[in-house]
């Protein structure tokens, strides 16, 4: 891996004009239907498949996406934020985002010398998590100074969580970023139990301007094939069997196929991401891949290897003469730029085990 030495002579590439160019636009409100007593507003909306078919044509349309309030006066769906941190999100042209909720991670604060003074200036650092989650950080001593701020984390506390299922609520801020961060450019995201190791910008330079990609995350380091991961998922209870199984035969009806890695046609070099980070131009193609991902994981299980692929093959099915530029990389090489740690569950079981042996 050659990054550049500094960010002194990183010049941003202009917009490309290869990269496709549509207008997408966001359902803000949903309407009860006549007749449905039981309708209620949800985060997501209500899909049909009807629309979530037309949903994958890369074309000018307005498209579910999450963020979906319901008529005026009903309930918030969720997700709701201090005006203070919207304003501040709202102004980011560069963000790296991650979230804490359910008191599941500790708060790591990215590497401070791999972080030139460029990207102090130029990037947002934001950590989504819950009233839960600040309260135990507080009381270990890692407490948001006056401006909101633990280390370089701009900490934006989300009230209203629109999921009980904490995994699922960590999806928003990890396949949404362009709604959350509507001025911005790029996003680069990790899951809070890596450390970023090196500089965001030199990250954006060496995988996306370099080659001309819009979205890059890396391949899973042991699993290549869908099939794989639904028998991984379901051995370790990941899930409830059923669900993933619906999902499942979907997919296979909907014409998903088994990874083959002899194959020189296959799109990608693996069917299953690694998924804890990843890095996105805000393009058309890429906000588009991020809803329709979002939406997959809506509608079935937060589990969200199962639908990369899937999501990935229609989409490219559905535009043949408009191109995803993804950059599917090594997962040694987002080794190389964010430490691992363990969950806090996983750290007290780790502690457990080594008591008794």
């Amino acid at each position: 891996m050659k990054f550049l030495n500094s960010t002194a002579q990183l010049v941003e590439p202009l917009a490309s004009r290869k990269f496709a160019r549509f207008t997408l636009q966001y359902t803000e409100v949903e309407e009860k239907p006549d007749g449905q007593e039981q309708w209620e507003p949800r985060f997501a909306g209500h899909q049909s498949l009807e629309e979530r078919e037309n949903s994958f044509l890369a074309r000018d349309q307005k498209i579910n996406c999450g963020f979906v309030k319901g008529p005026k006066g009903s309930p918030s769906t969720g997700f709701d934020l201090a005006e203070d941190d919207a304003n501040y999100i709202s102004t980011c042209h560069i963000a790296v985002s991650s979230c804490i909720f359910g008191n599941s991670d500790r708060l790591r604060t990215p590497t401070g010398k791999t972080v030139t003074r460029l990207s102090r200036k130029n990037v947002c650092f934001v950590m989504f998590m819950d009233e839960v989650t600040l309260n135990a950080l507080s009381s270990e001593g890692q407490v948001p100074d006056r401006m909101g701020f633990i280390g370089l984390w701009k900490v934006v506390v989300v009230k209203n969580l629109p999921y009980s299922d904490m995994r699922r609520v960590g999806k928003i801020p990890k396949l949404l970023p362009h709604r959350l961060f509507p001025s911005a450019r790029y996003s680069i995201w990790l899951d809070s139990k890596l450390r970023l190791q090196l500089d965001p910008l030199l990250i954006l330079e060496y995988f996306l301007w370099r080659k001309g990609h819009e979205y890059a995350i890396s391949n899973h380091y042991d699993r290549h094939c869908v099939w794989e991961e639904v028998a991984q998922n379901k051995k370790l209870n990941k899930y409830n069997h059923s669900v993933i199984d619906e999902q499942f035969a979907f997919y296979q009806a909907d014409g998903l196929k088994r990874f083959n890695a002899s194959d020189p046609n296959k799109l990608l070099p693996s069917n299953v991401p690694e998924g804890s980070f990843i890095i996105r131009a805000h393009t058309p193609m890429s906000n588009l891949f991020s809803c329709l991902w979002f939406n997959e994981v809506e509608r079935f299980t937060p589990r969200d290897q199962l639908s990369f692929a899937y999501t990935h093959q229609k989409l490219r099915r559905m535009n043949p003469d408009k191109p995803f530029y993804l950059n599917m990389f090594k997962d040694c090489e987002r080794r190389a730029i964010a430490k691992l740690f363990h969950h806090r569950l996983e750290e007290k079981h780790s502690i457990r085990k080594s008591a008794t042996e």
